[in-house]
């Protein structure tokens, strides 16, 4: 089963870090590398990551701006992720683990310490999760399975599925309904594209092109950077 998780961290160096440690942990995604703890309910709403790293900051009035912001999360969440805290002192541990936080790490980070705390999340994490959806079209209904989806495309208020045989379905549905609801494998490329990031083998930036299964090329836009640079990682790893 693969995983997501997202980096909350202003410092490169420890970011870093994080992502070579997790080199031991294929299974894990690396969804995004947030530098702003005032964006971390924005990220956390677009990116739906099962797994969040936070970096405390080390000044008391920041570091409770964050937990703040965590404690609130949980109120209008309503599938709240695994959070991890990283912090240089054990200071802050308690004010953490009583806003939300399940894990507390101070630096250095080893792999033992994230190993431990990887077993935890995913002891505590359901096995179970969704493997199709169902696409209505008046009186018809087809279930289509995830992994099949190789990319959806925007068609004015409707969305093109394309799938591995070949077969596209029509959803009734707007690309952006999709990219609401789809898990976190499913990344937007485009104001017109959604891609399967397991289909994904090649990325071209001078060409703006994203190609899907070594034969397709589909557009992205620079706007969707972020989402881009999540593809590059997985596909690194």
């Amino acid at each position: 089963m693969q995983f997501s998780f997202l980096i909350i961290d202003s410092n490169e160096f420890s970011t870093k870090e994080i992502l070579n440690l997790f080199e031991y942990f294929p299974n894990y995604f690396c969804a995004g590398v947030v530098k702003d703890n005032q964006t971390i309910a924005n990220q956390i709403t677009k990116l739906k990551p099962q797994l969040v790293f936070i970096q405390i900051p080390t000044k008391a009035n920041e570091s409770e701006i964050v937990f703040q912001t965590i404690l609130e999360l949980f109120q209008y969440i309503e599938t709240v992720p695994y959070f991890i805290a990283l912090a240089k002192t054990p200071n802050f541990a308690l004010q953490a683990i009583q806003s939300g936080f399940s894990e507390y790490l101070t630096e250095p980070i080893s792999m033992h310490q994230v190993g431990k705390a990887l077993f935890k999340f995913e002891k505590r994490t359901p096995k179970k999760w969704i493997s199709s959806i169902c696409i209505k079209s008046y009186s018809d209904y087809q279930f289509v399975n995830l992994e099949n989806i190789v990319y959806l495309k925007a068609d004015n208020n409707t969305t093109d599925i394309q799938l591995m045989n070949g077969k596209t379905v029509n959803a009734y549905k707007t690309l952006k309904h999709f990219e609401n609801t789809l898990p976190f494998y499913f990344l937007r490329i485009h104001k017109s594209y959604i891609v399967n990031i397991n289909h994904v083998s090649r990325i071209h930036f001078s060409q703006s092109k994203c190609y899907i299964n070594y034969n397709q090329a589909l557009p992205f836009s620079l706007n969707y950077k972020d989402n881009i640079e999540a593809i590059i990682r997985k596909i690194e790893f």
